[in-house]
């Protein structure tokens, strides 16, 4: 069970060599972060043969509790990709806000509390405004593997013919944080992309 991110394309290549040497292969990339890790609460996107997965469930389920099977060998990793490129638009949004917000003298705090209950909502607003308002850059996720996950789905995406322009710019301004040095910071570093 390879439960790193990795290449959806390197995912079915694991699974084929496996095959043939008669070894069962399941590629099994989590969510969750740090704080889902030590609850035990993670989600768990799994690719693979069903017969596998329905034999591994209780081992994915002392680790997580969305556990989710997407198919053939390759899919897990696909559902990590996509799950990144939903945080890259949605951390950038939110640092985006703030940035405005800050810029327009409106206070971040009161700001989260009026629309984080709204369409604004989100987990990252809930999770990275709040660390982002008090100047916490301490890691649940590295910046560094952010950029090496967003370069995976990047290539993924060119290889299924898609031109995904917001993921492009979030891996642009990460990679200028972390040619900065911020590489060790939390994502949630990305709103220093945004300061003057």
């Amino acid at each position: 069970i390879d439960m790193t991110t990795t290449s959806p394309t390197l995912a079915q290549r694991i699974y084929q060599e496996g095959a043939a040497r008669r070894l069962r292969v399941l590629d099994a990339p989590v969510t969750g972060g740090d704080s889902g890790a030590r609850a035990g609460t993670l989600s768990i996107l799994v690719g693979g043969d069903q017969a596998d997965f329905d034999a591994c469930l209780p081992i994915f389920q002392a680790m997580g509790t969305n556990i989710t099977y997407f198919g053939p060998a390759g899919c897990g990793q696909h559902a990590k990709m996509a799950n990144q490129i939903m945080i890259a638009g949605a951390l950038s949004g939110v640092c985006e806000a703030l940035a405005y917000a800050k810029a327009e003298g409106l206070d971040g705090n009161t700001l989260l509390g009026a629309v984080s209950t709204g369409a604004a909502g989100s987990k990252q607003l809930d999770f990275q405004g709040k660390k982002i308002l008090a100047g916490d850059f301490a890691p649940g996720f590295f910046m560094k593997h952010f950029v090496k996950d967003m370069r995976l789905a990047e290539e993924e995406a060119e290889n299924a013919g898609l031109d995904l322009n917001v993921l492009q710019q979030a891996l642009s301004n990460c990679q200028s944080l972390i040619d900065r040095g911020c590489g060790d910071l939390g994502t949630q570093a990305l709103i220093k992309f945004y300061e003057k």
